[in-house]
């Protein structure tokens, strides 16, 4: 019997699989959150849960880690929202207030029973490697592996989001103010004195690595979407072409009994609400969407052989 697969991308398995109807309630919790912190969570956990994977850690982490990612930010809800959703950089004080998130989550978990197993969660994603992330400001041997991960996972997400890719193609950047994170600092940097151990950067690499791992998945698989996408496109174009030989025949036609005759060609491979009329703007659409899907396809690849490229 073949064994089934646990399919982690779909947000209502990590919702619900093997909780108790009472885990699964809890975690509705996250439904009170803005629609951009419950969506981040949700992402957070889908990317922890596959950088687990290529740790090859074993199931039962793994669904731990995940849940403790999903609930990473559950103490926002009481950050106020001119906090949350503020455009420019935070003042000193805001920034204190943004903070508190972290032990709100952990309290949370820590008054409901079945909650509690995962505090690690929110209490541990913003503490660094070196001593210089919080609440506590721990070091790496302090800092319990799933927070070092749900870390990753996080602030690749918090910097996909901000700055709202709509496609993987850009996405290295990204991983190399990720990489950057993985350096120890150096005196002058101006985070240097509060390097608790300069043996370590804020994130771990081996870590990081894992994430190139889920991120070139990612980019081949919306390669592979948009390759279906220009299969159906080519369809379209076939139609296309055949409709535009008509309209050349008709146009170069003599009597009207042909132009006629290659008009009602023309009509009987039109579908939906495309005209004749319309038929030269339908046309130059299809061949650009075509030919715009081909040059993401040939970017995505590009970005893939830099992912692959980039050193931790």
């Amino acid at each position: 019997m073949l064994k089934k697969e646990f399919d982690f991308y779909n947000n209502t398995n990590l919702k619900s699989y093997n909780l108790s109807e009472s885990m699964r309630y809890q975690l509705n919790i996250l439904d009170s959150l803005d629609v951009f912190t419950r969506k981040h969570s949700e992402n957070v956990a889908s990317l922890t849960c596959r950088i687990c994977e290529y740790l090859h850690l074993n199931r039962a982490f793994t669904e731990y880690c995940t849940i403790c990612a999903y609930l990473h930010d559950i103490g926002k809800q009481f950050i106020p929202q001119s906090i949350l959703q503020k455009p420019g950089k935070l003042t000193d004080e805001e920034y204190e207030i943004m903070k508190t998130h972290t032990t709100i989550g952990y309290k949370m978990c820590l008054d409901d029973s079945e909650l509690r197993p995962y505090a690690a969660g929110p209490l541990y994603h913003h503490e660094a490697l070196n001593g210089t992330g919080y609440p506590q400001g721990l070091v790496k041997k302090d800092i319990p592996y799933e927070g070092q991960i749900i870390r990753v996972a996080d602030e690749y997400d918090a910097i996909v989001s901000k700055r709202q890719y709509k496609s993987h193609v850009g996405i290295t950047d990204t991983l190399k103010i990720l990489i950057e994170n993985t350096k120890v600092l150096k005196p002058g940097d101006k985070l240097y004195p509060l390097v608790k151990d300069h043996r370590y950067g804020r994130t771990n690499g081996d870590i990081l690595k894992k994430l190139f791992k889920v991120v070139i998945d990612d980019i081949e698989y919306e390669i592979s979407s948009t390759l279906d996408y220009v299969e159906t496109l080519k369809g379209e174009l076939k139609r296309m072409d055949q409709i535009d030989k008509y309209k050349q025949k008709m146009e170069a036609a003599k009597s009207e009994k042909k132009k006629k005759y290659y008009l009602e060609g023309m009509k009987v491979l039109l579908i939906g609400s495309e005209t004749v009329e319309e038929f030269p703007k339908i046309y130059e659409e299809y061949k650009e969407a075509y030919k715009n899907r081909k040059n993401i396809i040939n970017n995505l690849y590009d970005e893939i052989a830099k992912v692959k490229k980039l050193r931790v």
